[in-house]
């Protein structure tokens, strides 16, 4: 692995757009001999250039969601691009006014993206994925009356947003997919499989688990969620709601042709992506809930929640 150093770092060119910031989306599965390393290196290079976001390292590549003003995004994705090892690697960028993370971490872990597989059955999806398909490509397979469409991130992403007839496993966390396949194998047998996560990098090893549990047509859609967002033909066509990111902002549009809300406020039943979270500290559950919900019942996901929070903060309450 070359050395990471901030000297190395492109000089920022041109004159600063507006707006001033971007949020960058990236990964790409490449060999890095020693993650710990490359973390305190890719920290140090990190900070030299004021970015803040979340990414992990491991042995099999790199995972990162960042912000920062755009003349110092643009010089780490240029780095990036620069370093033989990490030349391929895309990013997804979208414009923003500020910061979309309140600080920087950067963590070196065993997988990138967590399947949770045995390493006996772990895989690399450099050799072992499904077929990418571009946005039109994706949307064309999906008329397809033989195809399964099939979300491969966590039940919480799909409830704000989904493709139109798509299968939306109840899982709360990515390591749950294997079990919920081979449990649910009914459903995928004799199909053609078309999988698709926020930006592609679940898929990337979701698809792969699925050719080597034995189905033989199995797609992704290339970029995930966010290229098909933006793509010129389809422009979000078909996706219902909104896709859940990782940051501050919750959520980003997709659709521009047909959008929808899909979501609903937990108490009342209004349509409503205002993600909330339960401000009973204990339970700090993420629900949706309109304004006047918000008003009237308080951040609360439920009444328990709120009699609760009442009976610890009420002067005879919560002092042992």
């Amino acid at each position: 692995m070359p050395e990471l150093t901030t000297e190395d770092a492109p000089a920022s060119t041109g004159t600063s757009p507006c707006p001033p910031f971007e949020v960058l989306l990236y990964y790409l599965y490449f060999p890095i001999e020693d993650p710990e390393d490359y973390v305190e290196e890719h920290r140090a290079l990190c900070e030299k250039l004021e970015l803040r976001g979340r990414i992990l390292v491991a042995r099999e590549g790199i995972n990162g969601t960042l912000s920062g003003r755009t003349e110092d995004t643009q010089r780490y994705r240029e780095w990036m691009q620069a370093q033989p090892a990490s030349s391929a690697i895309t990013f997804k960028a979208d414009p923003a006014d500020g910061h979309a993370f309140r600080k920087l971490a950067i963590k070196a872990r065993r997988e990138i993206v967590t399947l949770g597989l045995p390493s006996e059955e772990d895989l690399d999806p450099n050799e072992t994925t499904g077929r990418y398909l571009s946005p039109q490509e994706f949307y064309d397979a999906m008329q397809d009356p033989d195809a399964v469409i099939l979300d491969a991130r966590n039940d919480y992403e799909s409830e704000l947003g989904k493709f139109r007839n798509a299968i939306c496993p109840e899982v709360a966390n990515f390591r749950e997919f294997p079990q919920w396949i081979r449990q649910h194998r009914d459903l995928l047998e004799g199909k053609r499989i078309l999988t698709y996560c926020t930006g592609g990098i679940r898929c990337e090893k979701f698809s792969g688990f699925l050719v080597n549990e034995g189905f033989d047509n199995v797609s992704q859609l290339e970029g995930g969620i966010v290229t098909y967002g933006r793509d010129p033909a389809v422009q979000g066509k078909d996706f219902e709601g909104s896709c859940y990111v990782f940051d501050e902002r919750i959520s980003v549009p997709v659709n521009h042709v047909n959008p929808s809300v899909i979501a609903h406020c937990q108490h009342c039943g209004t349509p409503s992506e205002r993600y909330r979270n339960c401000a009973y500290a204990p339970c700090n559950a993420q629900f949706f809930c309109c304004p006047a919900c918000e008003e009237s019942f308080g951040k609360f996901c439920r009444t328990s929640c709120r009699d609760q929070a009442a009976e610890i903060s009420s002067p005879d309450g919560g002092g042992q």
